[in-house]
């Protein structure tokens, strides 16, 4: 195929920095590649990117590159390429060790960002009573709607440099860390016999890492705390507490003008860095109100988004809102009547139950959806995440949802619940290529389907490579890292050894046909049709008509491109 002009909808790569290689430079080298040319126009670059200490980068200190794996010259051998940029802002939170919570707990009411995050107290005030623990229990019929991401109320108690016990809004992950004491340091500031000081030390440092407090430690009764008196027991709270540090995702306080102020940074930041797209995460947690459900709030929500998007349109950057709720909610409609970019979280569920049930008749009917709504979306198979299957709620039925559940853990993946909760599916765990069972037609078929599929393709880089469940790495990771079955990085020399492989081959010509054919632009015109398990989908415009005709039930599938009724491409 030619060298041709690449549209707006071409394909999007989607990977850590070092995902592929090591760090960006090695992936910059793999995007120069010959195989590689007018495939992506985009790259989706995950927020490790940044300055970050939890969540794989979902928890930012600071919007700086990770020197570890990037360096600016990556970004500018990037826009060399022609490839420009979709980047994270995480918009409801900021990591503790951010310069701001860090100012917190240095100076404590005197911080120029005392206000920069969500005091728990000021927020409740006369909403709630004070507990002896120093923070207000909101009335029950405050929080009776909320929506908990985690067990007990979202607080962090941070100490000031007074001592003064103060809570802050913690949505997401948070970790208290306090020092280790040996027996010398407690007889040190204790002054107890060496052998006391030692029991009290493996005493302490067990409880603290069953994650109790000094207090509730020393107030055990047993044959080492009892030989230590009311005040020496406070001096080793003191000492403890005073030297405590956090780990967490703080929530900000988007009242506060300094809270704009580091959003209009951030979007400057990005944009500079080459990002034409910015992907909003964790937006619908941060507008806040006493008594609402605090999340997707309305008209809070759109509200926000209205002056992030403001901001957003000084540096040319498009916002895609991200978040997961059903289909039958229609939050994807509601994001897309805003004027926003919104991602396509039905189409990896959609394919895999299309291959099970040998019908189109539900993704036509979701195509259809989408050209008549004018949704613009992102699309993708596989991503640093899991498969979608709340999403798939109201679209397919709860049986059906199920039956794709069922396939792909028989096939080796594993099911999330929602935010714990046991039989309220989240998301399943798999490759893409081994929740379609590990075989090349059907994921050549999936990836031709997506990419004919209205929409910005995004490409996972382990789904290219057709990788397969790592559950080595689930049990390096241990509990609660079920998302590492599909993160397996990959060497510069499995990079290249799979270029030579006939899934990768076949899957970057079909990448390559989206980006480079006019046709698939979005002022195209889009049919499909649908007769049991073939499929037929088209774009046209005056010049040019592509085709895919497919059928399901055996993975075959065919592919054209006329331009003014000759024919100048063919998928063999």
């Amino acid at each position: 195929m030619e060298s041709m002009k690449r549209n707006d909808n071409g394909p999007m790569l989607n990977a850590y920095p070092d995902s592929l290689g090591g760090n960006l430079g090695d992936i910059v080298n793999f995007l120069g590649k010959k195989e590689l040319k007018d495939v992506f126009s985009s790259f989706y670059i995950l927020p490790s990117l940044f300055n970050t200490d939890l969540d794989r980068g979902f928890s930012v200190i600071d919007y700086s590159l990770n020197e570890l794996y990037a360096k600016r010259e990556d970004l500018e051998k990037l826009e060399g390429l022609g490839i420009d940029l979709k980047l994270d802002f995480i918009l409801n939170h900021a990591s503790v060790l951010s310069k701001q919570f860090q100012d917190i707990i240095k100076n404590g009411e005197n911080s120029k960002y005392r206000d920069f995050f969500i005091d728990w107290n000021k927020f409740w005030d006369g909403c709630g009573e004070m507990t002896k623990e120093g923070y207000i229990q909101p009335r029950a019929d405050l929080i009776k709607d909320m929506f908990f991401r985690k067990p007990g109320l979202p607080i962090l108690m941070v100490r000031f440099p007074d001592g003064k016990e103060v809570p802050y809004w913690n949505t997401f992950y948070q970790e208290v860390r306090y020092p280790t004491l040996d027996a010398v340091d407690i007889r040190n500031i204790t002054g107890v016999q060496y052998s006391i000081a030692d029991g009290l030390a493996n005493l302490l440092n067990k409880g603290l890492s069953e994650g109790k407090s000094p207090s509730n430690i020393l107030n055990e009764i047993n044959i080492y705390t009892d030989k230590l008196s009311d005040n020496q027991k406070k001096e080793l709270c003191e000492r403890l507490e005073s030297e405590r540090k956090y780990l967490g995702q703080m929530d900000l306080n988007i009242k506060s003008p300094l809270v704009w102020e580091f959003y209009d940074n951030t979007l400057k930041t990005l944009a500079n860095y080459g990002a034409k797209i910015v992907r909003l995460d964790a937006f619908a947690y941060a507008p806040k109100e006493v008594g609402e459900k605090n999340f997707l709030n309305e008209p809070a929500t759109w509200d926000v988004l209205t002056k992030v998007r403001e901001l957003a349109d000084k540096y040319n950057v498009r916002l895609l809102p991200e978040i997961h709720a059903s289909y039958e909610e229609k939050i994807y409609e509601k994001i897309a009547n805003k004027g926003y970019m919104t991602y396509d979280f039905f189409l990896p569920g959609l394919i895999i139950d299309a291959f099970e049930q040998q019908s189109g008749e539900v993704l036509k009917r979701w195509a259809d959806e989408l050209v008549e709504k004018n949704i613009q979306v992102v699309n993708m198979l596989g991503c640093h995440d899991g498969i979608p299957l709340l999403d798939l709620k109201g679209l397919i039925s709860e049986e059906r949802i199920q039956s794709v559940i069922d396939t792909v853990v028989k096939r080796g993946g594993y099911v999330k619940d929602l935010h714990g909760q046991k039989n309220v599916y989240y998301q399943v765990n798999a490759t893409y290529y081994s929740a379609l069972g590990e075989d090349d037609k059907r994921m050549l078929l999936a990836r031709a389907i997506q990419i004919f599929m209205p929409g910005k393709p995004q490409v996972w880089y382990l789904d290219l490579f057709a990788g397969k469940n790592d559950h080595e790495a689930v049990k390096r990771a241990g509990a609660g890292g079920h998302k590492e079955i599909n993160r397996t990085n990959l060497t510069t020399k499995e990079m290249e050894d799979g270029l030579q492989k006939e899934i990768v081959k076949k899957q970057l010509e079909l990448l390559r046909l989206r980006s480079t054919f006019e046709v698939f632009s979005n002022d195209s015109e889009f049919t499909m049709k649908c007769d049991e398990s073939k499929i037929f989908m088209e774009w046209k415009n005056r010049e040019e008509r592509a085709v895919l005709k497919a059928d399901l039930a055996y993975c075959a599938f065919e592919i054209f491109v006329e331009k003014n009724g000759e024919k100048v491409y063919q998928y063999k």
